[in-house]
């Protein structure tokens, strides 16, 4: 399993790509978060095998409404989550 922690900006907030974010991850089996930062960027915590993990990444283009300008993928320790989520509360810059 790995495990990553996903910034992206771009026109990225308001425009349903938290929901669509959740859509692909339950439809691949990922398990993690996705909040909304204050900057207007979208943190994306998430722990799925690697190779469904790179195919998640890749699917997050296809997000209608949504233009990616930017992602920063980093490895990260994550604690297990049991399913994905969507976070409504206003996120720290580093959790």
């Amino acid at each position: 399993m790995k495990s990553v922690e996903i910034l992206v900006s771009g026109r990225v907030q308001k425009v349903g790509f938290r929901a669509c974010i959740k859509k692909i991850a339950m439809n691949l089996g990922i398990t993690g978060i996705v909040m909304n930062l204050p900057d207007g960027r979208v943190r994306i915590f998430a722990t799925a095998d690697p190779i469904i993990i790179d195919k998640f990444v890749s699917m997050l283009y296809g997000c209608p409404r949504a233009v990616i300008r930017e992602l920063q993928i980093d490895a990260c320790d994550l604690p297990h989550y049991i399913d994905f989520t969507i976070s409504r509360a206003p996120a720290q810059e580093r959790i």
